[in-house]
Parts: structure tokens; C-alpha cells; sequence
């Protein structure tokens, strides 16, 4: 069976550094930092002050406020994004079959903000339960695209993607899966995330995963090395329009990029930590390039996973090295997380948005706030240190990782 071609249509991005994609690329590219002092809840006996959230957001801007009110902040964001990447492709909903459109998306969490406020209450209550009758389909994590997927009448395959921070990654994997193998036409993907919650934020200090360099929130982060002292949570969504290359040329749509492959790995090692070896990051690498029909020297650019945790960023480093050998020189490698904070299920997607539209602009976004440089790291890699790199990239790689050792890769290449 020939597999079909799979291309990107449309892009949408709702970003700590850009509500947009043409905010988030123009940040971007002007290294800006989305990481403040958290405003959504009173943090004084938090170890962590400070994370990305988003700016000048209000969803009532963008959905009716009884409609909105129905939704969790993760699922408005989705909405909002993949609003956006419909109309950047153009699609006539009245023209394509929808039977043959899907929703395909990853959140790592889902209603987190939803759930807690639900249970605080409850607690604070005289032990009568007294939900919101919108409790549960408000905090699901398939939600989101069941949303999207009403709205516009969409009736292809609709599910969401749990993988930590890897689902949003995996969503976009399993979308290229249904459209190569001829089951779609057009797949909304993507993901979307808001934990920056009294949960999510105190869960993550219990176990030592976020930075709490609260004197500098602007500079909180060495990226792509040591002594990086935990992520910074961000928040947002990503969507992305995956179509099928005949349907897209057919109807004259704008080509971002092709989708060429997808690979995901499993570390089988520990619940929060990277193989120190890179074992796993080495083969989900090596298993998109095969699923691409690529080599090695083909790659011009990767957007990391990148977090600044000790080991996850010399593990990622020291497995670039071992699969791209002297050609890993060649790469420009960058952190985007450096500027949007991790967006936990949603970085796959907003961070592969970033690589098309490197490739798209002829520019790699840089991996900003680095002052230190580790021993262990080999001194030839181009990290693309705190300004932007002017270069023709054909083809870029977005790496995801997930806790639970959860790895997906995903390759754009340039259209031929």
C-alpha cells in the first residue's frame, strides 16, 4: 500500500510570549522571556513565585460566555488555537467532507484548575456534595477535541492523547498515521495545557521539578545544560492542520511544510527521569528518521525537549552526539522552552510550530538566558545561544519527552 503525503495547512498558537502565531513567531525571534511573577493565585508559601502564563487573554473575547464557562481554561485555550489554524488554512466547511476530518489532540493533565476548584469546595463545604453538574465533562482530557469537533461539525476520528509532555507529539503522530494510510483527509492537531494552578504549581515543587529563582523570573533558566534547577510551567495551546497533499493541492491551499515522519521510544528506566545514557532519546531519534526514510545528515535543525533539568538536558545532548555523529556540528539546536516555559502536553505542539515556521522564515529562534556551559557537553554543538541564527532549513526535528519515559519525535522537511 502507497502511503499518502501529509502536509501542513495551518498553524494556531495561543503562547506566554504571543496569542497568535505571528506573536509567538515575532517573540520568538526577538528572544522575549513569558516568564513573570504568577497572578491567577496568592503564592507567598510557594517555593515557586513565577511562571509563563498567558497575557491579555480573556476567552470571552473569543467564545460566548455561557459557552465558555462550560469549558476548563485547557480547553478554552484549545478552542481559541484551533480556531486560529482553521482559518490560516483556508477551509471551507461547507465544502469538505467532514466524515473525513478529525480532531486529534494531547493534553498531559486536562481540567486541572477544574478538578481542584471542584474538591476545594467541596472541602470547605458542610460535606453535602454539591458539584458543578459541569465537574466532570469540564475536567476530562478528551474534551478539548470533543469541543472542537462539535463546533464545526467535524465526524472523523476525535479522541485526545495522554503521554505527559510527549501526547501533544503523539497526537500529531497518530494524525499522520490516519491521513497516510488514507482514512483522512484533514486532522485538526495539537494540544493544550493550564496548570499553572495551587495544584499544579504545588505538585510540581513537592517534587523538586520547578525552578525557584524567584529573584529573576526574566532569567530563570540555563537551558541545554547544568546547573539548570527545574522547568518553568507555562500554559497555552498549540493546533496544527494536518492534510492530506492531493486534498491540500487541490483546493490551492497554502503549504507550510511536509509531515515525513514520527517515532516514539519508551526509556523503561524510571518514572520522572531520562535514561542517563540517552538510551531511549537515542532511539525515538533513530526510529523517525527510519519512519522518514532519512539519514542523518539530512537534519538541519532540532528543536529540543530542553527543559533545564540536570539530566533530561545532557541526556538529550550526549543522544544528539551519538545519533548525528560529525554531522551534529551541522545543527542548529535550540530550546524554545527558554522563552514559553514548558507547556507540559502542549510543548510538542507549540514547539513544532516553531520549527515550520523556522523553516518557513529561514531563522532559528534562539535558546536564550545562558550564561554557563557544561564540561560533559560536546563544545561543538551550536546551541544557538541567545540570538537568533539566519539558515536554510529543508529539514527540522522536534523532540518530546514525557514523564513515565514517554519519547516522540516528529520530522518536518522543506515541500520538494
Amino acid at each position: 500500500m502507497e502511503l499518502k503525503r501529509v502536509v501542513v495547512t495551518g498553524l494556531g498558537a495561543l503562547t506566554p510570549i504571543g496569542n497568535t502565531k505571528d506573536e509567538y513567531w515575532d517573540a520568538l525571534i526577538k528572544g522575549k522571556s513569558g516568564a513573570a511573577p504568577i497572578t491567577y493565585f496568592d503564592t507567598e508559601k510557594f517555593k515557586t513565585k513565577f511562571a509563563c502564563e498567558l497575557k491579555n487573554f480573556v476567552a470571552t473575547d473569543f467564545i460566548d460566555r455561557k459557552e465558555a464557562r462550560k469549558m476548563d481554561r485547557f480547553t478554552q485555550y484549545a478552542m481559541v488555537a484551533s480556531d486560529e489554524a482553521i482559518a490560516d488554512a483556508n477551509l471551507d466547511l461547507d465544502a469538505i467532507n467532514k466524515l473525513r476530518v478529525g480532531v486529534i489532540r494531547g493534553a498531559g493533565i486536562g481540567g486541572l484548575e477544574t478538578f481542584q476548584n471542584e474538591v476545594l469546595n467541596f472541602a470547605e463545604g458542610d460535606g453535602t456534595p454539591r458539584f458543578n453538574p459541569f465537574f466532570i465533562p469540564k475536567m476530562i482530557a478528551d474534551i478539548a477535541p470533543g469541543n472542537i469537533s462539535i463546533k464545526n461539525g467535524f465526524m472523523g476520528p476525535n479522541y485526545t492523547t495522554v503521554s505527559a509532555c510527549a501526547s501533544s507529539a503523539n497526537a500529531m503522530i497518530d494524525a499522520l498515521n490516519y491521513i497516510r494510510l488514507g482514512q483522512c483527509d484533514v486532522i485538526v492537531t495539537g494540544g493544550s495545557e493550564a496548570a499553572v494552578t495551587i495544584a499544579g504549581m504545588g505538585g510540581f515543587n513537592a517534587m523538586h521539578a520547578l525552578s525557584t529563582r524567584n529573584e529573576s523570573p526574566k532569567q530563570p533558566q540555563d537551558l541545554l545544560m547544568p546547573p539548570g534547577d527545574g522547568f518553568v510551567l507555562g500554559e497555552g495551546a498549540g493546533a496544527i492542520i494536518l492534510e492530506e497533499y492531493e486534498h491540500a493541492k487541490a483546493r490551492g491551499a497554502k503549504i507550510y511544510a511536509e509531515v515525513v515522519g514520527g517515532g516514539m521510544s519508551s526509556d523503561a528506566y524510571h518514572m520522572t527521569a531520562p535514561h542517563p545514557d540517552g538510551i531511549g532519546v537515542i532511539a525515538v531519534m533513530r526510529n523517525c528518521l527510519e519512519n522518514a526514510g532519512l539519514k542523518p545528515e539530512d537534519v538541519d535543525h532540532i528543536n529540543t525537549h530542553g527543559t533545564s533539568t540536570p539530566l533530561g538536558d545532557v541526556a538529550e545532548l550526549k543522544a544528539i552526539s551519538e545519533v548525528f555523529g560529525s554531522h551534529a556540528k551541522n545543527i542548529n539546536i535550540n530550546s524554545t522552552k527558554s522563552m514559553t516555559g514548558h507547556l507540559l502536553g502542549a510543548a510538542g505542539a507549540i514547539e513544532s510550530i516553531a520549527s515550520i515556521l523556522a523553516m518557513e522564515h529561514g531563522i532559528v529562534p534562539p535558546t536564550i538566558n545562558h550564561t554557563t556551559f557544561d564540561d560533559s557537553i560536546d563544545p561543538s554543538l551550536n546551541l544557538t545561544l541567545n540570538t537568533p541564527q539566519k539558515r536554510e532549513i529543508k529539514v527540522a526535528m522536534s523532540n518530546t519527552f514525557g514523564f513515565g519515559g514517554h519519547n516522540a519525535c516528529v520530522l518536518f522537511k522543506k515541500l520538494d
